[in-house]
């Protein structure tokens, strides 16, 4: 009898025995067929298919079913070992190729939980085949490398509606093309605006403006710039502008034939700036002064006015220490969150330039009560979610994705993460006598910072600039520092200003705001580089920011549409609404009920914007329902500004808005009280809700209703006080559920 062994074994051994032939037959039989190339000619396919993507084999902590690939093929050495050596072999047959389970899974002959991704009878499902059936040959020492890719044609404008065919062409170092369209990735970076189809044809929608098309091949990126005009270019002449902003707005709209939509009126103005500056409603004695003022000049004097008050302070240290995650988490948190938040206040509203508060944040050195930027440090105390957090909030750039490969949108690699990084490598910590604070140093010492999968010690890099050697007495983040204030650095302006846009207009001029780089260009570019040169000049002067976007005239333009840019999203023709901040809606309720809400171990009269951290938001249903932000990410994105249900209902029937409504000492009481006429208090909740006067026929209704007679709860009448102080509440209800009064509009 057979030994079972042996039987067991032989096909194997006649396996391998016919793949060494075939392989044999190739290399000295067919020596002119051209060899295929890993790198230029199979890893494109296995990336257009979908196998090196995230979500399938490419997958973090493990590819499907144990085959890992590298993310998007950025590790081709990495993955011909997988595809060839491991596995035992079972995914390669080149004795016999159409066995081989790779293509047996990818063209569906197997079971495979992905679908089929190469049909047999496609050019991708060939060119594997007959790399396999060469020997799965990985490269020729002269075979040519991947320089750069080229979209054709580079930009376009292109009418609403139609398509725009995209051509991708592969540089190599050998100085020959090739044309990888049907291969190479594409992505819109708005779809409403346009889609890419998987062979690199753009559709356009009905929504004018500008898009980006990002095309990918091989670890290379390059990018398409399409214009959507609503209709011809106009040559009419430009309206008036108030400075450089709307020379580039009005350009940017003259070009794709959009009409601008009218100025807004005064009361709009006021009650607009003030929530985007001070954070807060105008007050009654503001907003009867503002709208009387016959001086040409006041809405510029009213924004001076915001800025030099406290409120601006308050209302933008409430922004930056939500990003900078001054949270409480544990009880000692609070000493270093107050003195954290004090000093960002205080910075601000002595108008500290942007650079120096970078710069003591970063560098912060000793302890919390003598130098509160150290507390910074207590909450994000690894080295890589330092840099994380700086590059992203300071910056503009997302390195996340380069920890563990290259980045898949940009020219970031692991070894830009990991020397980004060693500015941080340095810092000691030191336990104080007060419980829960560290002291933060400067420890001696060279800064480098570990790669963890290649193993090679790097030094501080700047995102490809070279800083210089930094010895070992040198604290490598006033090194860091120096780079970032830098004028010619070009993220640090830019990330600034695109940040601030977006507070003003809804909208940045990159979106998301956070997330700056060239496959992801701003939708008004010259607009851009001038609010950057502006801030530079003006020694990243916040205030002067702030003041040349609000006296802009695309700033005070109507949030009416006209029958032309009603359909506008991204070129500011018109004025973006926007809903309230939690804390703003919050402050703004209580100022129009008059009855204040009081928070834990804080003077009476504090505000929701000048809360110092998260802690507030345990205590305060409102807050928690509308999305004040945790502190737990440098993203705005953890803010929610969407409505929900839960929002709805909390204003309709919520027990403090109706302690806030009926409160003794409140709104609708102490108007009940007053001598004046019925007229003059109408004018006052709407002065105070909208910052303008009622409508004739708000006027009428109002009025009508304040009138009506009441009953008590044992269906007894009221009497003329008390029936109007209940129709008073009502009507104050009614204005604070308005979208009016909950958008800035």
């Amino acid at each position: 009898m057979a030994n079972p062994s042996v039987n067991r074994l032989t096909p194997l051994l006649l396996a391998i025995a016919v793949s060494v032939v075939a392989s044999a037959r190739l290399t000295h039989g067919e020596e002119s067929a051209k060899k295929i190339n890993f790198v230029n000619d199979i890893v494109p396919i296995l990336t257009k298919s979908g196998c090196n993507a995230g979500v399938c084999h490419a997958k973090a902590g493990g590819g499907q079913n144990g085959f890992q690939l590298s993310l998007l093929g950025f590790e081709p050495e990495q993955d011909y070992q997988t595809l060839v050596s491991q596995g035992r072999g079972r995914r390669l047959f080149p004795a016999a190729p159409d066995t081989s389970l790779l293509l047996q899974k990818a063209s569906g002959q197997v079971p495979h939980g992905g679908g089929i991704r190469l049909p047999r009878d496609s050019d991708g499902y060939a060119m594997l085949r007959l790399w396999i059936e060469q020997g799965t040959p990985l490269s020729n020492a002269d075979d040519p490398m991947l320089t750069h890719i080229e979209v054709v044609p580079p930009s376009s404008t292109v009418a609403i509606g139609s398509k725009q065919p995209l051509r991708s062409i592969a540089h190599f170092s050998d100085g020959t093309t090739r044309d990888v369209t049907n291969l190479a990735l594409y992505e819109s970076n708005q779809d409403a605006l346009a889609e890419v189809s998987e062979e690199g044809v753009m559709q356009v929608h009905d929504i004018p403006g500008k898009v980006a098309v990002m095309v990918r091949y091989q670890g290379r990126v390059t990018v398409h710039n399409a214009s959507i005009p609503l209709s011809e270019p106009t040559t009419d002449p430009l309206p008036e502008t108030g400075n450089f902003i709307d020379e580039w707005v009005l350009a940017n709209l003259q070009s794709i034939g959009m009409p601008i939509s009218d100025e807004c009126d005064d009361a709009t103005f006021l009650r607009r700036v003030s929530l985007d500056i001070a954070g807060r409603l105008p007050t009654l004695a503001e907003t009867r002064q503002f709208l009387s003022d016959e001086n040409p000049d006041k809405r510029s004097v009213a924004i001076d006015r915001l800025l030099q008050g406290g409120d601006y302070a308050d209302y933008f240290a409430n922004k930056w220490t939500a990003l900078l995650k001054n949270r409480r988490d544990e009880a000692s948190d609070i000493t270093s969150n107050f003195a954290f938040h004090a000093w960002i206040r205080d910075s601000l509203l002595a108008n500290k330039p942007y650079d120096q508060l970078v710069r003591e944040l970063l560098a912060a050195s000793g302890t919390v009560l003598g130098n509160p930027p150290v507390a910074w440090y207590k909450r994000v105390k690894e080295p890589k979610q330092q840099m994380e957090d700086v590059a992203q909030l300071f910056l503009g750039v997302r390195m996340q994705c380069a920890q563990c490969h290259h980045h898949p949108f940009e020219s970031w690699s692991q070894a830009d993460y990991y020397s980004l990084s060693a500015f941080f490598t340095q810092i000691g910590r030191k336990p104080t006598a007060v419980r829960g604070e560290d002291m933060i140093f400067h420890q001696r010492g060279m800064a480098e910072a570990k790669n963890p999968i290649t193993g090679e010690v790097l030094r501080p890099v700047a995102l490809g600039d070279s800083v210089g050697d930094i010895p070992p007495d040198a604290d490598p983040r006033l090194r860091l520092a120096d780079w970032m204030g830098d004028p010619n650095n070009p993220f640090f302006a830019k990330a600034l200003v695109n940040r601030y846009w977006k507070h003003f207009f809804s909208q940045g001029l990159i979106e998301p705001e956070d997330d700056i780089r060239e496959t992801n260009p701003p939708t008004n570019p010259e607009l851009l580089r001038a609010l950057e040169d502006h801030f530079r000049s003006s020694g990243f002067d916040l205030k002067e920011l702030v003041r040349v976007i609000t006296n802009s005239r695309t700033y005070q333009l109507s949030p009416q549409p006209n029958k032309q840019n009603v359909v506008d999203r991204q070129n500011y023709s018109r004025f973006y609404p926007r809903r309230l901040q939690a804390e703003v809606m919050l402050d703004a309720i209580d100022r129009v009920t008059e009855s204040q809400t009081s928070f834990a171990n804080l003077p009476i009269g504090t505000r929701a914007i000048a809360l110092p951290d998260n802690s507030y938001n345990k205590a305060s249903p409102f807050l928690r329902v509308f999305g004040r932000p945790e502190g737990l990410s440098v993203c705005e994105c953890e803010r929610v500004r969407s409505a929900s249900l839960a929002q709805s209902l909390h204003l309709m029937n919520a027990k403090d808005i109706k302690a806030k409504l009926s409160a003794p000492n409140g709104t609708a009481n102490r108007l009940a009280k007053d001598s004046r006429s019925i007229a003059e208090k109408i004018d006052e909740l709407y002065l105070l809700a909208f910052s303008r006067y009622p409508t004739p026929k708000e006027f009428q209704t109002a009025q009508s209703y304040l009138g009506e007679p009441r009953n008590s709860a044992d269906n007894k009448p009221l009497s003329q006080e008390a029936a109007l102080q209940e129709n008073l509440q009502d009507l104050i209800w009614a204005l604070i559920n308005t979208k009016e009064f909950q958008f800035n509009h």
